[in-house]
């Protein structure tokens, strides 16, 4: 019982944290950056991943996860902004720039994602570090494109490899083991998200955390997040918000998927920050970064 009183103690204390954070506001540019981070990420995760396994089979899973929540009129928008981002020029100059402004660009999500995270933290970095700490930020959020490829990847094998076992044991086992297929089908995606957010949050803001705090923080947001694209493909496809923008319904579509998933994103930052806190952890600065003086 005293656990249970813990733990609603736990929820309502992020969520009041969670609140004075001004969470919309951070998630509204992050969607922002996201916009126009979006084509070259997809870009990155796809050509990566296709070095290990069949590209078109992941931009399809990718498209095919993109329609799932925001339709299909979305899916094939993205695609079509996927090939006006691909490197069309084979000259060396040009593919150098081209690459080079992919990188930029599909880092800048990830960037402003840190800022916010920084922001819920309370730390900031130090001025004097200047362009090496842009740069430090910008290898970092290429680290995490390429984790993205690689749980990508993993997901795609297991789920070619699940599908395969579910189509024998569908003919040859009795159904009970089937429904346990299924099971396993949803828990391991479950798991790679939470794999995904836990490197977010251990990574991305300036601070030192250790990881049994960091897991349960990535379990919990994996879960809201799980919740969250079933509930807003539900939305999206009842109410149909893009209607009234016309053309531009697809940008409004994917800002409001972004904006949405930042906020459970920093709710679940907040939890694993106010977990942490519970048990009179200290959070200490990293060394290029300094904690906000908020008394002033």
């Amino acid at each position: 019982m005293q656990k249970l009183k813990n733990g609603i103690q736990l929820i309502v204390q992020t969520y009041k944290n969670w609140m004075a954070s001004d969470p919309f506001q951070m998630s509204a540019a992050v969607s922002y950056y996201a916009l126009f981070s979006f084509p070259a990420l997809l870009i990155i995760v796809v050509q990566v991943t296709g070095l290990f396994y069949d590209e078109q089979q992941v931009r399809t899973k990718i498209l095919n996860e993109i329609g799932g929540v925001l339709g299909k009129d979305a899916s094939v928008t993205v695609d079509n902004l996927m090939q006006n981002a691909l490197i069309q020029d084979q000259t060396a100059f040009a593919i150098i720039i081209g690459v080079a402004t992919l990188l930029y660009g599909a880092t800048g999500m990830f960037v402003a994602l840190q800022k916010a995270l920084n922001n819920l933290w309370g730390v900031e970095p130090n001025p004097k570090e200047g362009f090496l700490k842009l740069l430090k930020d910008r290898l970092f959020s290429l680290g995490l494109i390429l984790i993205i490829g690689f749980l990508l990847l993993i997901s795609l094998v297991l789920t070619a490899l699940i599908s395969a076992i579910g189509d024998w044991i569908q003919g040859n086992m009795p159904d009970v083991v089937l429904w346990i297929i299924h099971l396993i089908n949803f828990v391991i995606p479950l798991g790679l998200i939470t794999v995904l957010f836990g490197m977010i949050f251990k990574i991305l803001p300036d601070i030192t955390i250790k990881w049994k705090y960091v897991w349960l923080g990535a379990f919990v947001t994996s879960l809201l997040f799980s919740a969250g694209k079933y509930g807003l493909g539900v939305y999206f496809g009842t109410m149909n918000p893009a209607s009234a923008f016309g053309a531009a319904g697809t940008v409004v579509l994917i800002m409001l998927w972004v904006s949405y998933s930042s906020l459970i994103l920093f709710f679940g930052a907040e939890f694993t920050k106010v977990y942490s806190e519970s048990f009179n952890e200290p959070i200490a600065a990293q060394d290029h970064a300094k904690f906000v003086d908020t008394t002033q």
